[in-house]
């Protein structure tokens, strides 16, 4: 069965980096796809970045693009969200997911958190001065 951890989370100042990590065993992930999700409080879950292991495709939502970077490390078994210019926008609870996808369309796929079966526990992002 595939489990997920993330980390990394924490509080930083606007304009600041972070550098998220979701651990996954139980599975190689193949054909899988891979997502952060995150969620604010009192807004619905979006999708922030994804990632196919079929093809190598690559999602971001026009809110994260140009300043979040989405890979993954296969020695290691994890896949990472390196997180620049942050502001207080992006203050959420922050969620890896994954799903088998042989064939994603990712830019349909990555925003239906629906859609995906194994999460996380979520790990919080706070930005603030």
């Amino acid at each position: 069965q595939l489990q997920l951890v993330e980390s990394g989370g924490g509080l930083v100042q606007p304009g600041g980096s972070l550098r998220l990590s979701c651990a996954y065993s139980g599975s190689n992930l193949d054909y899988y796809a891979i997502a952060w999700f995150r969620q604010a409080p009192g807004k619905e879950r979006e999708g922030v970045s994804c990632f196919s292991n079929s093809d190598g495709g690559k999602y971001y939502a026009d809110s994260v693009k140009g300043r979040f970077s989405i890979s993954r490390d296969n020695a290691r078994n994890t896949v990472a969200l390196q997180m620049n210019s942050l502001n207080v926008d992006d203050t959420a609870v922050y969620y890896c997911a994954a799903t088998p996808a042989p064939s994603p369309i990712l830019s349909r796929l990555c925003i239906k958190p629906s859609d995906f079966s194994s999460w996380g526990q979520g790990t919080q992002v706070t930005v603030s001065s």
